[in-house]
């Protein structure tokens, strides 16, 4: 496997002393399920550097980007109900977003997996809507009416025409590209004038990710970098989003979700897992503040020569 190293990917900062934990993973341990989400953890993830300047949590070095587009390609798919879930509890935030739209015409979501936050954009009144999914499995587990609404592929800023969402979104999605920073300016451009983009993430500054340290799921060999509130707005913030906010997720899964969260060995794990099943109770539903947060920034409605304040890694 060849790896590659690279300096902070959302400030540019070549300061690597600050480590927060050597490589630890194995690849001949990876299994179809390896890059799809919601995954039974495998607690294994690249070099971890934490940026003095920005915050950030990034991994160097890490594999070539080609290896891993494929496998999220190729990646299996087996959690239809947590993605449905996750979809109702980032619908909530909708309605403060909506209020300061000026239309509902066009929709973008990026990462869409099996589609399921999109059939929340079409109950709240949404038109244009488009979903792009890099996996083919969470694809064809699509919802029938939902399906011609997804392209399989990468997002490309090219792809579409500037200007054309009032909405993009964006779910569990920043950790695991090669170039966050630009992604986001793409959002940025292919946005209306006071457009919204809506952004979830993990937060590595939260409690349980601290009580757990690298035992927390959220340290995996999926996730390139991890945020904090700090630089999750220096994110949106660098690329010409004003009114950001950065707010805490209270995320709502079945029991049995929640236990392949937990860090067990899996000859414990997945055996209580069936136990809960068989009583009744892995399907009950379960509110937990797990460390993720949202956040959403607006493109100014005097947005024209905004691009032109970037600093120059942006462009």
């Amino acid at each position: 496997m060849e790896m590659t190293s690279r300096v902070c990917p959302l400030c540019g900062s070549t300061d690597t002393s600050r480590i927060f934990a050597e490589a630890d993973f194995d690849f001949n341990r990876l299994d179809g399920f390896a890059f799809a989400s919601r995954k039974l953890p495998e607690y294994m993830h690249y070099r971890l550097i934490e940026c003095k300047r920005c915050d950030l949590l990034y991994a160097t070095p890490l594999p070539r980007e080609e290896f891993l587009v494929q496998g999220y390609s190729e990646a299996a798919y087996d959690s239809s109900e947590e993605s449905h879930n996750a979809a109702r509890t980032y619908a909530s935030f909708l309605p403060g977003i909506m209020e300061r739209l000026a239309d509902l015409r066009g929709a973008l979501d990026i990462g869409a997996g099996d589609g399921a936050f999109l059939e929340f954009l079409l109950e709240h009144g949404f038109e244009g809507i488009v979903g792009i999914e890099p996996s083919r499995a969470p694809i064809a587990a699509a919802r029938h009416d939902i399906l011609p609404l997804l392209r399989e592929g990468v997002f490309c800023t090219e792809d579409h025409d500037p200007e054309k969402f009032s909405l993009i979104t964006c779910f569990q999605t920043l950790e695991h590209l090669y170039d966050p920073l630009a992604m986001v300016h793409g959002v940025w451009r292919l946005l209306k004038p006071g457009g919204a983009a809506f952004f979830i993430c993990h937060n590595r500054r939260s409690l349980s990710a601290r009580l757990l340290g690298t035992k927390s799921p959220i340290f995996d060999i999926e996730h390139l970098q991890l945020f904090s509130p700090e630089s999750a707005r220096y994110l949106l913030e660098q690329n010409g989003f004003s009114s950001v906010t950065v707010s805490p997720v209270v995320n709502r899964y079945p029991i049995r979700y929640w236990m392949r969260l937990a860090p067990l060995p899996q000859n414990l794990k997945l055996p209580l897992i069936s136990a809960i099943d068989r009583i009744g109770l892995g399907g009950l539903p379960l509110s937990i503040p797990a460390g993720n947060i949202a956040v959403i920034g607006y493109k100014s409605k005097s947005a024209d020569n905004a691009f032109q304040a970037l600093p120059e890694m942006v462009k």
